[in-house]
């Protein structure tokens, strides 16, 4: 079932966030360092993170039932909202604790500890990364992009405070370590806006793309000589899935048959060209006066 391969990645990213996090804050103790430290507080939204897109995922996959016609697919537009949340607070904790370090500028112990850290955390983030985007992208699941965009984000911060304790030992400005937490939780504010807009407008119904409605007027216009014209096209989407509706005007003489058959092809074509999809579609009789 496609919603058991959501769930595997989804306990994955689960997985390796808990154990970066009792890395991290191993590191972050035996060092000193508040840009270890704040990678850990990083490591640790993360892992909330993946607990959300988790259950999300596995709720998401209901079926529609008499209370939810149209599914259960927006708990995977709300968590992406809860998830962009969660990373404004790591980001507002990170400064916060920055800040107080740019007065009181500790020297790093254990420097090469928190550096061999920092780059193992960020290449296994970037290989689970790579795998949560790439199940996203297919499932079109935005939990998982959402998850996905936090590890991606860990990559980087991790990466950057590598380069941040290298700076330390090769120049002795212990100061550069709250500065390189500033620019990670910066960078983090950034990624976190980006994903919260993106997920408010599909809880408010945003319609689909330039391109995918481009490419449904190209599906409709393949049927151009079945009906007269078509109109009213609205879309949005819910979780992975598409609702596409439109009406068509049919001359009188169409029987319900040959529309309904119409019907069917349009509709088959849509969800060969996306993969989720419900078409509604309502037919209109054509009247002379309309030509007039």
């Amino acid at each position: 079932m496609v919603w058991d391969r959501k769930v595997r990645i989804a306990l994955l990213s689960v997985a390796s966030n808990t154990i970066l996090i009792i890395l991290k804050v191993t590191a972050g103790m035996l060092s000193g360092s508040v840009s270890i430290i704040s990678e850990a507080i990083h490591s640790g939204m993360d892992l909330v993170a993946s607990c959300i897109a988790f259950f999300s995922v596995r709720h998401s996959a209901k079926p529609a039932d008499k209370e939810h016609p149209y599914g259960h697919g927006k708990i995977e537009n709300i968590s992406g909202i809860a998830e962009g949340l969660l990373i404004f607070v790591a980001a507002g904790m990170i400064i916060l604790e920055a800040i107080k370090k740019i007065h009181t500028p500790m020297e790093i112990e254990q420097a090469y500890v928190g550096i061999a850290v920092m780059v193992g955390a960020g290449i296994v983030n970037l290989l689970v990364s790579g795998k949560l985007c790439r199940v996203a992208r297919e499932e079109d699941s935005m939990a998982l992009e959402a998850d996905a965009l936090h590890l991606r984000t860990d990559v980087y911060t991790s990466l950057g405070v590598a380069v941040g304790l290298v700076l330390m030992k090769v120049t002795g400005l212990f100061i550069l370590d709250p500065i390189v937490a500033i620019l990670v939780a910066l960078f983090i504010l950034k990624k976190a806006w980006s994903l919260c807009k993106s997920a408010c407008d599909y809880l408010l119904d945003t319609k689909l793309t330039d391109p995918e409605e481009a490419e449904i007027d190209k599906i409709l216009g393949k049927y151009h000589d079945k009906f007269r014209d078509y109109h009213k096209l609205k879309t949005r989407k819910s979780g992975n899935m598409k609702h596409i509706d439109f009406h068509i005007t049919v001359d009188p003489h169409v029987t319900v048959a040959e529309i309904h058959e119409v019907i069917g092809c349009l509709k088959k074509d849509m969800a060969e060209e996306f993969k989720y999809t419900r078409v509604n579609v309502h037919v209109d009789p054509y009247r002379e006066e309309q030509s007039e």
